[in-house]
């Protein structure tokens, strides 16, 4: 009966110690934390431009679908700026096509004015030169004329000295009175002769006149298609000073293009929509009100993304890696989930907040420090968006 007692007795130990040795092993495969919480995407919604509120869909804690419209200012204004800028955009856009088309316009018109100015130039200086000629050959005719003057005169004053010896002589009849009378014919037809010449010198002498006058007046038209060249020769630079004016207009079209842009924008941000589905909260916004860009209006709750931040302590790390199993007990509605860690952080809460611990200050007490780590949920845990960030959990990481 003792043997048996003592079998009994050792069989229980055996037991015990099994069971024992399996509880240590399977604690020893994982770590758990009650220092963690469900954590989510929180969107914080403010106008980006200022106006007064004539719409409000929706109450706190009201569920909304992604883009669906939550809050609409009044986009009056907004629509008169668009047109506005529409409209001088229009207005740039002809006033660019305008200097555009007088590029060319100018260009040929130049071109052709210094060509003709070039032109005119040359035919000028050709009278110029016939002119000058012209004017040649009537001082030569004029010295002729004079020549032939003193020709003239010579044979007038000899004429009238044989008139005088025909004179005496023919009184003493020593000559036939016919020869005296030829004689006084002779002379009378050499003065008209004089007085032909001299005319023809006054005619010489206008027509010098009238050459030198000739070549005045070509050499002004040379000074004139000179200048009427550097008029045309500034032709380049006017064409230039067009393509600058097209330049600046291109310019303002993009300005007015940009400001368009900008219209249309302020415009579509009077409407202020859901980024995401989830829960509002914080609604701080009433129908009527004027609101100013930045102004908080509410916030949006994304249900359908979540997931569990826990502060392990520093000695449960050794052994957790990212992608292992976890398992996930929510306080507030008594189901397990199941997720796997995500990611590690890169430093200890501590040293995020916001006076982290000196512990070069001599007064260093060590401390376990806790590391956050995020474990996400596995697809289809949620679909029932019943997990609200905030609320208590307790993750168990399966770290073998």
């Amino acid at each position: 009966m003792r043997v048996l007692k003592w079998v009994v007795g050792v069989l229980v130990l055996a037991g015990l110690a099994a069971g024992g040795y399996t509880v240590w092993e399977h604690l020893s495969r994982v770590e758990t934390t009650d220092d963690a919480q469900v954590d989510g995407a929180i969107f914080p919604l403010s106008p980006r431009v200022a106006g007064h509120v004539i719409k409000v869909n929706p109450h706190d804690q009201q569920a909304v679908k992604a883009d669906e419209v939550l809050v609409q200012l009044d986009p009056r204004d907004f629509e008169v700026a668009v047109a506005k800028a529409r409209a001088e955009l229009a207005d740039a856009e002809a006033t660019l096509a305008s200097a555009r088309s007088d590029i060319p316009v100018l260009s040929v018109s130049t071109a052709s004015a210094l060509s003709g100015a070039r032109s005119s130039r040359q035919d000028a200086a050709a009278q110029v030169s016939w002119s000058e000629q012209a004017l040649g050959a009537a001082k030569a005719r004029l010295k002729t004329a004079e020549a032939n003057v003193r020709v003239a005169e010579a044979n007038a004053n000899n004429a009238a000295q044989d008139v005088e010896r025909y004179k005496s002589l023919v009184a003493r009849d020593d000559i036939p009175r016919q020869q005296y009378e030829k004689a006084v014919a002779d002379a009378e037809a050499a003065r008209a002769n004089v007085d032909a010449q001299k005319a023809a010198v006054t005619e010489a002498q206008q027509n010098v006149l009238a050459a030198e006058k000739s070549v005045e007046q070509a050499r002004a038209r040379v000074g004139q298609a000179d200048a009427t060249v550097e008029g045309a020769m500034t032709g380049p630079q006017q064409v230039k000073s067009s393509e600058a004016r097209a330049q600046a207009a291109a310019a303002k079209v993009a300005q007015k293009r940009a400001e368009v842009e900008q219209a249309e924008l302020n415009l579509k941000y009077t409407t202020i929509t859901a980024p995401a589905t989830g829960i509002t909260a914080r609604r701080a916004v009433d129908v009527g009100q004027y609101v100013q860009p930045g102004q908080l209006l509410l916030a949006v709750v994304d249900l359908s993304h979540v997931w569990v931040i826990a502060n392990f302590k520093e000695t449960q790390l050794k052994d957790m890696k990212v992608g292992q199993r976890a398992d996930i007990a929510v306080d507030a509605n008594g189901r397990n989930y199941t997720g796997h860690i995500e990611s590690l952080a890169g430093a200890s809460g501590a040293r995020f907040s916001l006076l982290p611990p000196e512990n070069a200050t001599g007064n260093y007490v060590k401390v376990v420090q806790r590391i956050p780590v995020i474990i996400g949920f596995d697809p289809g845990q949620n679909n029932d968006l019943g997990l609200r960030p905030g609320m208590s959990v307790t993750p168990t990481v399966h770290v073998h």
